[in-house]
């Protein structure tokens, strides 16, 4: 497929950090191939298995996890990076890569480790993310971190926009290797952007209606949804209502694909180059703003009734204590943590206390509630709540 003049082309990346492991081509792979595939290889992809998405640790095999939400941000990307021609593997890899950096717990443990860091820099899951891939999961012999391309590390980095106020480990990422933080990322970042915004505005509205905490006649009114629905219920009358509402999430996602995609056509008009993209002083991957305006409704609407439902609240709160206590426990006593963790742990701060941080953000939800238990000897109550 031929890519569009503003698409960020494989032959001209700007390279890695380290020099390519002894000179090694294991395959015929773009840059960007290669970056996706050692992502989807990494460790730390794989514990996003068991990663809260909106549910702590749930046990029923349906909800979403932060892996499944990955592989669905991604099929989405891809979708609209093909029809741009934008690079579809760079696209994907940031899609399946941009939340690596959530501990476990998801923003609930994400405010327990900042809080926790609140004399050594505090904790962004956004720059963990960078945190993760260049210096922590470290597979290969001769450099830490994955080694993945600039503008893949530039993408997952800017992926919401320019960054005016980068946290400690962002700059000292950024220090080591430039990413250009004032300018806007590329378009294959944009389309990850605005797909996880995609995918988690309608594949949440699922997971609440399983649960219950979504009421179905408040949802079905809301006018973000509404219009949708009266077409669903119109074309599919005789079919259950699970099967419409499957349906009615199928043409949200439709609908809001086609809405970027338009919007995002014409503000690409007359855009020759990456650079171009870069220096725009804007995102040129965008809704209309009639669904922007939309959107952020019902956003408004889902955080009401969902994630600031009181049970989510009291789950939260139960999430942020184990996490809490556990940082407590590894900072006096090292030596719980694993013995790797122990023997590169630093003597001095702030250095000492982000390493026990990205030992815990590193864990799984039921690993962190495990560790809990072995230290204190009992299990939170309440932290599953489907």
């Amino acid at each position: 497929m031929m890519l569009a003049p503003y698409a960020s082309d494989p032959a001209r990346s700007r390279g890695r950090e380290f020099p390519m492991e002894n000179g090694l081509a294991r395959g015929e792979r773009s840059p960007y191939q290669r970056d996706r595939d050692r992502i989807i290889h990494s460790i730390a992809f794989r514990r996003l298995r068991y990663k809260t998405q909106v549910f702590v640790a749930p046990d029923g095999d349906h909800y979403r996890v932060r892996l499944t939400h990955s592989l669905e941000v991604a099929q989405i990307a891809r979708v609209i990076a093909r029809i741009l021609g934008l690079d579809e593997d760079l696209t994907e890899g940031l899609a399946l890569a941009h939340d690596i950096g959530h501990p476990p717990f998801g923003h609930a443990g994400e405010e327990a480790l900042d809080a926790a860091l609140h004399k050594a820099g505090g904790f962004d899951h956004n720059a963990n993310t960078l945190r993760t891939l260049m210096r922590i999961d470290s597979p290969y012999p001769h450099h830490d971190g994955l080694n993945l391309t600039w503008e893949t590390l530039e993408g997952l980095a800017k992926h919401n926009g320019p960054v005016a106020n980068p946290s400690w480990a962002l700059r000292e990422l950024n220090a080591a290797y430039d990413l250009e933080l004032g300018t806007h990322a590329s378009l294959e970042a944009q389309v990850a952007a605005l797909s996880d915004d995609i995918a988690y505005d309608n594949h949440d509205i699922d997971d609440g209606l399983r649960a219950g905490f979504l009421d179905l006649d408040e949802l079905l009114a809301h006018p973000f949804i509404a219009a949708n629905w009266g077409e669903v219920e119109r074309r599919y009358p005789d079919i259950s209502r699970e099967r419409q509402l499957a349906e009615l999430l199928r043409s949200q996602i439709g609908t809001m694909v086609n809405d970027l995609i338009a919007e995002s056509q014409k503000r690409l008009v007359g855009v020759e180059s990456v650079e171009e993209v870069r220096a725009a002083g804007r995102p040129l991957i965008a809704f209309s703003a009639e669904m922007e305006e939309g959107e952020r409704a019902f956003k408004r609407f889902m955080y009401e009734k969902l994630y600031y439902h009181p049970e989510q609240l009291e789950t939260a709160k139960r999430a942020r204590a184990v996490l809490a206590e556990l940082y407590a426990a590894y900072s006096q006593e090292p030596v719980l943590m694993d013995e790797s963790w122990i023997d590169t742990l630093p003597r001095t701060e702030p250095e000492r206390s982000r390493h026990i941080a990205d030992y815990i953000a590193g864990m799984t939800d039921r690993f962190a509630i495990t560790c809990h238990e072995n230290i204190y000897g009992r299990t939170p109550a309440g932290l599953r709540n489907v």
